[in-house]
């Protein structure tokens, strides 16, 4: 059981949020967990119950572009390339799932590269 206040808090709002958001093949879900070191994010078919794309800070391509892993700058990297490993898998739409944290920061620095790499909300 979490005893953690808070991430009973996101554990609700990511249950609401799921059972409206819901990936295709056409148009797959991407979801985002935020650790207090790390960024990841996957973009999922749930018809299938597939990953298909998966990246993260420790990711080699963002660990050799950023100094640190924590910030925004690092969120926005691991954006720009999943971004890049979507086109090569021909996906540019895609269902944003927040996962239960709150819009700004390093998730509005991930959906903003996203969408500066190309996809589509």
């Amino acid at each position: 059981m979490l005893s953690n206040e808070r991430e009973i808090g996101r554990q609700s709002r990511q249950k609401r949020v799921r059972k409206k958001v819901w990936g295709t093949d056409t148009r797959p879900r991407l979801c985002v967990f935020r650790s207090l070191k790390h960024i990841y994010a996957q973009v999922i078919s749930d018809e299938r119950g597939v990953t298909l794309v998966s990246v993260s800070t420790l990711s080699k391509g963002v660990r050799e572009g950023v100094k640190k892993t924590k910030g925004v700058d690092a969120a926005k990297q691991v954006g720009l390339l999943l971004a890049k490993a979507c086109k090569e898998k021909s996906i540019t739409r895609v269902v944003f799932d927040r996962n239960g944290f709150i819009y700004h920061g390093r998730v509005k620095a991930l959906a903003d590269g996203a969408r500066e790499g190309g996809l589509i909300f």
